[in-house]
């Protein structure tokens, strides 16, 4: 039930579907029915539906007609006079034997509900005219709305607004959900979300075979890791944190708390001199090593057993330092390291991700995986010079591009965080609350992210896997929260997902 399916997609169940002998007008039919429980569901005396010229306003006939069946005040209006319609919305409207108001006669402030069945997820051009008026009225008015698969002004597939878009406070979908009820802007337009089965059987999934989910632990449990009692701790591998200096040096701190109680083995900081105190001072089941350039690093490098290098927190807030980082990238390459990149070391990379192509080509996700982990900024500073990745319309789909030209996982931060691979896997997650975005948390995840690596997680689970986690701390950790706060709330959570990978395995 993870899947997500583009519009296209969805057609294309919709086609499977009917190609099996279930015809258009009884999917519509069950659709319309669902959109009508819903609206009982919030207890309306009075509703008013707008229907649009396609599928979705045939969708808003039915929930008109059944709810007016329920007893209820049902109005309907449209922009288009019913004669136009065509196919199985045709049949729909013309089932309805109660007057249609035009646009031009509507009072919002006569209704507790107003169902928008305008357009739906398959909407590629902003709204205009008569249709942009009206959204614009609806929106104003402060009546609950209830969309028809997804808010009319929403694009399906990339989440993107075009132009007017309906408010939505409750959105009714079908068979699957859409990238668009978990990417923003589209997600903050959607409300609460009801996926309803239509009669549509998961096999059709087998011929669409979509590359979108959600984020969740039923795609990813079965890679949890678990060890014999015989383990021991290089069973669950050494991660490696690169420090910055005494004043940076708490960002690799979070990293590597995070590291180690997300399971790795082993977890030390390579530290410049001037650091190693304060970081001494500060932890103590992880170890600290002097590291003052490419020197110490490629000797640190030298024990075969570091087998994660986290780069980057704490990192790059100085132009001098760019040269270091670079070097320390390559020599984790070239040494055979899985690599989780964050902050300053993608910086070290602004306007230039040829060159960490270049130095990522042959470091295979197999035998030597790399996940970055960027926010947005840093996301637009590292392909400033690739309009390609910049600008393709969706969060998810600008995230796949850099995974392919980089030839990595990439996890594209942010509330709706999205985790690619360039394999054509893309994920998108939505546990994560608002108090997240706070300093440090991303620091936290990339210790995450190094953790399930270390624990030989396949790179793109173990990306899947840190997210998750991360998010379902941060809501147990509630409202102000600081990064700080975070390692002793993984724990409760790791142990949960634990324990349902315990049960999953018996």
């Amino acid at each position: 039930m993870h899947e997500l399916l583009t519009p296209a997609a969805m057609a294309q169940a919709d086609s499977l579907t009917i190609a099996k002998g279930l015809r258009g007008s009884v999917l519509m039919e069950r659709a319309g029915r669902a959109v009508a429980d819903a609206a009982l569901a919030t207890k309306p005396q009075s509703v008013l539906v707008l229907c649009g010229p396609g599928n979705n306003g045939g969708d808003g006939y039915v929930a008109a007609r059944l709810l007016a069946g329920r007893g209820l005040a049902v109005r309907v209006a449209t922009s288009k006079s019913v004669k136009a319609l065509s196919g199985d919305a045709a049949l729909a409207a013309q089932a309805w034997d109660q007057p249609v108001v035009s646009f031009d006669d509507l009072d919002f402030s006569s209704c507790d509900l107003v169902i928008d069945a305008l357009f739906g997820a398959g909407l590629t051009r902003p709204i205009t005219d008569d249709y942009a008026q009206v959204i614009d009225r609806l929106n104003q008015s402060g009546r609950p709305v209830l969309a028809v698969d997804v808010p009319s002004g929403v694009d399906g597939r990339s989440g993107q607004v075009l132009g007017p878009a309906v408010r939505a406070d409750y959105c009714v979908t079908f068979f699957r959900a859409k990238p668009a009820h978990y990417l923003y802007p589209g997600r903050a337009l959607c409300g609460s979300l009801t996926m309803a089965d239509i009669g549509i059987e998961d096999a059709v999934l087998s011929q669409i075979q979509t590359p979108f989910y959600r984020n969740h632990p039923d795609l990813w449990m079965h890679n949890w890791p678990d060890y014999p009692a015989t383990a021991h701790k290089y069973h669950r591998s050494h991660v490696l944190v690169c420090s910055g200096g005494v004043e940076q040096g708490g960002a690799a701190r979070l990293a590597a708390r995070a590291a180690l109680r997300g399971g790795a083995g082993l977890v030390t900081i390579a530290s410049p001199t001037d650091a190693l105190a304060s970081h001494a001072a500060a932890v103590q089941a992880i170890m600290v090593r002097r590291c003052d350039g490419i020197k110490d690093w490629c000797q640190l490098l030298a024990d075969h057993r570091r087998h994660v290098l986290v780069i980057g927190p704490g990192l790059g807030l100085f132009p001098e330092e760019t040269e270091t980082i670079r070097q320390m990238i390559a020599e984790g390459v070239r040494a055979k390291r899985a690599l989780v990149l964050d902050a300053g070391a993608l910086t070290a990379y602004a306007g230039a991700a040829d060159l960490l192509k270049a130095e990522l080509a042959g470091n295979g996700l197999r035998d030597a995986p790399c996940v970055i982990t960027p926010h947005e900024g840093e996301f637009s500073r590292l392909f400033s010079q690739q309009d390609d990745i910049l600008h393709p319309p969706s969060k998810a789909e600008r995230a796949l591009a850099a995974a392919r030209y980089l030839d990595c996982v990439v996890v594209l931060k942010g509330a709706d965080t999205v985790i690619a691979s360039p394999d054509g896997l893309m994920r998108i997650n939505d546990n994560a609350p608002a108090w997240l975005a706070t300093a440090g948390t991303g620091d936290v995840l990339a210790g995450l992210v190094a953790a399930f690596l270390a624990q030989a997680v396949p790179a793109c689970d173990a990306a899947a896997m840190a997210v998750y986690v991360h998010g379902l701390a941060g809501q147990r950790g509630g409202r102000y929260l600081v990064a700080d706060d975070l390692e002793a709330l993984l724990q409760p959570c790791l142990q949960e997902l634990a324990g349902l990978g315990a049960r999953i395995s018996s």
